[in-house]
């Protein structure tokens, strides 16, 4: 999830949500650094240092300088000492790593995570044991004209692309298989079923071929429960790759939804947006593993005291 608290008030009511649906630790992706990150360590984990866990983000100042890269790793050791337990979220849309539409550099300038540049970056984290929270591309659709037959809602208009100077999705998603080649030792949790859950063929291709290569399931609940049959086959033949994520808020509501799709045989449930979804009914153990086994595993959980 991300920074949905930024007061000890509003943290304590989270925690309080947390309880009633029964997450014990929230994993933040705050992508932050410097003294922002030093902040949130000290709002999150002095107060609450058993129920989060904090990811920091990647010093992009002055990219193009000799120095950045052992800058950047430099950076990413002193957030780990503050309490950071993992890097994210980690984004590329084309435009490359803090690039967005309104506000990018050249093409030839970007910087994408294949970059040599971060080659010290990444094998830190694998030092570190520091799993890496990415978002590759989005959508392909994204790369589509809009228009009537466009199937996402209204409210995605805003990730369109199409006859933006960008990569293409497929390029994107070499970028991806580029990064996880040359850096077999860093363990990478694609979000959002690495924007592949309209293709979970080709999705299951990938994990097989970069056992380094895990998913996570946010914001995805209009996927898995618009092809629940696909869905659940798909969890269930990957359990011990996938892990649970939200990326919707922290409303009791949005936690109970999940509950709904994940564990129930329900049909015709109201979405968020304006499909209809469909449970699918998973059972305990590829619950167990998405929910807490997998995160146990995977994830750096050494205790860490704010300060």
């Amino acid at each position: 999830t991300h920074v949905y608290a930024k007061t000890p008030e509003e943290l304590t009511e989270w925690v309080e949500t947390m309880d009633q649906v029964g997450i014990d630790v929230t994993v933040v992706l705050t992508g932050a650094i410097g003294e922002e990150f030093d902040r949130l360590a000290e709002l999150y984990l002095t107060r609450y240092p058993e129920r989060f866990q904090l990811y920091c983000g990647i010093d992009l100042d002055d990219i193009e300088n000799p120095d950045y890269p052992e800058r950047a790793a430099k950076e990413l050791a002193r957030c780990y000492e503050r309490g950071a337990r993992g890097v994210g979220e980690v984004s590329d849309k084309g435009w490359g790593l803090g690039g967005r539409t309104e506000d990018h550099v050249a093409r030839e300038k970007r910087l994408h995570p294949d970059d040599a540049r971060l080659d010290p970056f990444w094998e830190k984290c694998a030092e570190l044991k520091l799993p890496v929270n990415l978002h590759i591309a989005d959508h392909p659709s994204c790369w589509q004209p809009l228009g009537a037959t466009w199937e996402r809602t209204p409210d995605f208009q805003g990730f369109n692309l199409y006859g933006r100077d960008v990569p293409s999705f497929d390029e994107l998603m070499e970028v991806r298989d580029r990064l996880l080649t040359k850096h077999p030792r860093t363990v990478f949790i694609a979000c959002h079923l690495s924007n592949l859950g309209h293709d979970l063929p080709r999705l299951a291709q990938a994990l097989d071929e970069y056992p380094n290569l895990y998913l996570d399931i946010s914001a995805r609940d209009y996927e898995v429960g618009r092809h629940p049959r696909a869905s659940s086959a798909f969890l269930s033949r990957y359990a011990d790759r996938v892990l649970f994520g939200t990326d919707m808020g922290r409303e009791q509501h949005m936690y109970e939804g999940w509950w709904r799709i994940l564990e129930t045989a329900d049909e015709f449930i109201p979405g968020r947006l304006w499909w209809r979804l469909y449970g699918l009914e998973l059972d305990e153990k590829v619950l167990s593993e998405l929910y807490r086994d997998n995160s146990r595993r995977l994830l750096n959980w050494e205790p860490v005291e704010g300060s």
